[in-house]
């Protein structure tokens, strides 16, 4: 059996302080990896550094969009961008630190056994650092909600921490994937669910940005709470 061709796709809006760490921190973790950074036009020049990581490591790739056109459409072209070339294992990985790159070789060996692997906070083992007690709730309810509402045993369905096989991305109709900000990861774990695809959840300990601006905002968490009863419903 050959040996997997991983590829981590990053996002990036505004992440220049991050940006140099967060791609040592994740080759160093899975050296046999490739990152693609997928940046929408950030102004504070995180792609133009990106392109000078990419000409000095050919593991790194960048794929520069003109516009922020959310993270959902950013993931979505890296997806693109992968399944065009011969990468087995795609990972969603953010560069703000909040996801662990240590946890990266734990996420692609339960692909071995799984279809996805989805690093969870709210399973045994995993957890978070530096969120107020608020910032807990609401993630946990938002997830424990989504959970009763499509009716799966999943327990961090708004986590974006995720390796997958690449046949379950080629499965996708990324066409059909209506949500772009919060609700994009409960959509994309929901349909491969659909598609019979087994998804597993890896204990994380999710840490809270240090550098930086978060993306999150109370828009996009309303459109996460309004898209899984389209999911639901069979509306989207």
């Amino acid at each position: 059996m050959s040996a997997p061709r991983p590829l981590i796709v990053m996002p990036t809006y505004n992440e220049i302080e991050n940006l140099p760490r967060i791609l040592d921190a994740a080759l160093a973790a899975l050296p046999e990896a490739h990152v693609l950074v997928v940046d929408d036009g950030s102004p504070d020049g995180t792609g133009d550094l990106a392109d000078r990581r990419a000409e000095a490591d050919d593991r790194i790739h960048v794929l520069h969009r003109t516009e922020k056109a959310g993270l959902g459409r950013a993931y979505l072209a890296g997806f693109g961008w992968a399944l065009s070339r011969d990468y087995t294992h795609v990972f969603e990985m953010d560069a703000d630190f909040s996801h662990p790159a240590d946890r990266l070789p734990a996420l692609l060996a339960a692909t071995e056994d799984a279809d996805v692997a989805l690093g969870s906070r709210w399973v045994k083992g995993g957890g978070t650092v530096g969120w107020p007690l608020k910032r807990q709730l609401i993630s946990r309810g938002g997830s424990f909600y989504a959970r009763r509402v499509l009716g799966v045993d999943i327990r961090d369905l708004t986590g974006g921490f995720k390796c997958f096989r690449r046949e379950v991305l080629e499965a996708l109709d990324f066409d059909a994937i209506s949500a772009v900000g919060y609700g994009f990861q409960i959509e994309l774990t929901w349909r491969a669910l659909q598609k019979g695809f087994r998804v597993v959840e890896v204990p994380i300990t999710f840490t809270d940005r240090v550098r930086g601006q978060s993306k999150m905002s109370g828009a996009i968490f309303a459109e996460a709470l309004k898209l899984v009863w389209k999911l639901r419903l069979g509306l989207v």
